[in-house]
């Protein structure tokens, strides 16, 4: 998605994106909600004040079923339909007239220990290694990774700080002595100076597109029938540790989760805690099984006394 100050926007998305500034939104956040109102803009052909809850509907039913978006980015769309209704352009109809999609609940997925040092081995670029390294020895998202500086990292407190979280929260979390080497190895080749993965130039960081087209490579490489992202990194780092006896609690921190109920999702992908659950075919009788037929022709039993010879 194109930034929205390399885009041409209209005075009402100017103004609403102006508006989320003042109220310290994200970049990302800006970005995707002006995108998404230029969209609907475009869709109704009419200024945004002419608008109401039927055009908006019947953009909602275009995402739908002739762009077929995801769930998640039709509930954006909602998000910043939302925002300029009830700020950059109040109305006097309800807002909360505009209704999010019920989004599918899915399982993360996981890779194992193997899986994890096959995919890393398949990529052969050092940078974009030592991102999905870091993603995967910190538990952190791509965006969080992307935008480390050299002066996030305390070596001497075997720490790592993460500025750029979600929602704009600042947190710490735990290098391991096997992390700090590589990131030493790496930056002996680099040698950067402020962004620890910058990319066109020292100033910006490296583009998130690039790590996700590699790691799609490199699970194909390593022959990983998954759906892999960076995220799955981050995934695998949260059931590691809660199959290591970490406590969810803190997880939860290192993961930088504002809700106690994100981490405890990890539960139901636990290994020891589905490998705990018997099948209850174990307890059917041999003769139950598909295998087991009747023998044509039984044995005739013995008798008991034979006759005296």
């Amino acid at each position: 998605m194109t930034p929205h100050k390399k885009r041409k926007l209209s005075k009402i998305t100017q103004r609403m994106a102006d508006d989320m500034l003042v109220r310290n939104f994200s970049p990302n956040t800006i970005d995707s909600y002006t995108w998404h109102v230029e969209k609907f803009l475009q869709f109704i052909g009419q200024p945004a004040e002419q608008a109401g809850p039927e055009e908006i509907r019947n953009f909602q039913l275009h995402l739908i079923q002739e762009r077929r978006v995801s769930w998640s980015s039709f509930n954006q769309a909602v998000c910043g339909l939302r925002f300029l209704y009830r700020t950059t352009l109040p109305r006097t109809w309800h807002v909360e007239m505009i209704p999010f999609g019920k989004k599918p609940k899915t399982l993360p997925v996981v890779l194992g220990d193997e899986e994890v040092q096959r995919l890393l081995a398949c990529v052969t670029n050092l940078k974009q290694r030592t991102v999905l390294l870091v993603c995967y020895a910190a538990g952190l998202r791509l965006s969080e990774a992307t935008h480390l500086t050299l002066a996030d990292i305390d070596s001497q407190r075997m720490q790592l700080r993460v500025a750029c979280g979600k929602g704009q929260k600042e947190r710490q979390v735990p290098i391991s002595p096997r992390l700090l080497q590589a990131l030493r190895d790496y930056w002996r080749q680099f040698r950067p100076s402020h962004y620890l993965f910058p990319g066109k130039t020292p100033e910006t960081p490296l583009s998130g597109t690039t790590i996700q087209k590699a790691c799609k490579q490199a699970a194909t490489a390593a022959g990983i029938n998954k759906s892999v992202t960076p995220h799955t990194m981050r995934h695998s780092f949260a059931t590691a540790l809660l199959e290591a006896g970490v406590d969810l609690l803190t997880i939860g921190k290192l993961l930088g989760h504002k809700s106690f109920l994100t981490t405890m999702i990890y539960l139901h992908v636990r290994k020891p805690h589905l490998l705990r659950s018997p099948s209850p075919i174990d307890w059917l009788p041999i003769r139950q099984c598909p295998q087991w037929t009747e023998p044509q022709n039984p044995p005739q039993n013995p008798p008991k006394n034979p006759p005296p010879a």
